[in-house]
């Protein structure tokens, strides 16, 4: 048993290893993943000083708008983080020579997650330090539920990189458009910058089987009324085990019609 969890081990290490060479021998990709993040904090922290002007809704709940900006880089930057892994193997046509490894399909999915947290923590991490000199604004101000938000987030976004690799793994790389699509069609139905209050009935029958959605009113709840709302949370965290289940469901599904029908070493620009 422990020789195959050192196996296992070693087989994810290996493919986190040659991600972790991938952006650290190469300078534009690592800016790529600070890049948006920071540009985006810094707009919405002038966008909500104004409005702090302006309102005293914003000028009571300081870093609500800046709050929803670094949460929502969560749940794309782990999205677009697994995806993106995912597509290096593809455009560089060395998925089917990966798979030709001992490396297991469930292996290569938790390395694929692994990777999109490292991506994220990268790309994330200066723009929370800049969010403090520029706006005086703290994420970590959330303690621990941040944690969790950070989490369920992040799990969610997994869950949908799994979903588009696997359109891609089944149908080339003309549903890459997906990676992108996908995410930002589910953004209205999250609450991103609003309340899924506000939304019509049927909408928010939708947005309750979102599990950011519980994420982004909670963190509100927190900045403006200094509440946790744990059983949201126990919510949110028990529809992100359904949505793993399924993307990852869809991704092994996919993967066994692409072996069958020879498409792994015929995917690639």
């Amino acid at each position: 048993m422990s020789a195959i969890s050192v196996g296992t081990a070693r087989r994810i290490g290996a493919v986190l290893l040659r991600h972790w060479y991938l952006i650290s021998g190469s300078w534009p990709r690592f800016l790529d993943l600070c890049y948006w993040p920071i540009v985006q904090m810094i707009l919405w922290g002038f966008i909500q000083t104004f409005m702090m002007r302006q309102s005293s809704f914003f000028a009571q709940a300081g870093g609500i708008l800046l709050g929803a900006v670094m949460l929502w880089d969560v749940l794309f930057r782990g999205q677009i983080g697994l995806a993106i892994s995912f597509f290096e193997e593809v455009y560089s046509r060395n998925l089917g020579h990966l798979m030709a490894t001992p490396l297991k399909t469930g292996e290569y999915m938790a390395s694929l997650m692994i990777v999109s947290l490292m991506r994220t923590a990268i790309g994330l991490f200066p723009a929370t330090l800049l969010a403090i000199w520029f706006f005086g604004f703290s994420i970590y101000s959330l303690g621990l539920a941040l944690v969790a938000f950070f989490a369920i987030l992040i799990a969610f976004g997994w869950s949908i990189g799994l979903f588009v690799s696997g359109l891609v793994l089944r149908y080339g790389l003309g549903a890459e458009g997906f990676a992108w699509a996908v995410i930002f069609a589910l953004a209205p139905l999250c609450g991103v910058y609003y309340p899924t209050a506000i939304l019509p009935g049927w909408v928010q029958f939708l947005s309750a089987m979102i599990p950011a959605s519980y994420v982004f009113n909670g963190m509100r709840a927190v900045l403006m009324q200094h509440v946790v709302r744990v059983n949201d949370l126990l919510i949110a965290a028990a529809l992100d085990a359904v949505w793993i289940t399924i993307g990852a469901s869809a991704f092994l599904i996919f993967h066994e019609k692409a072996r069958d029908r020879g498409m792994l070493l015929q995917l690639g620009e």
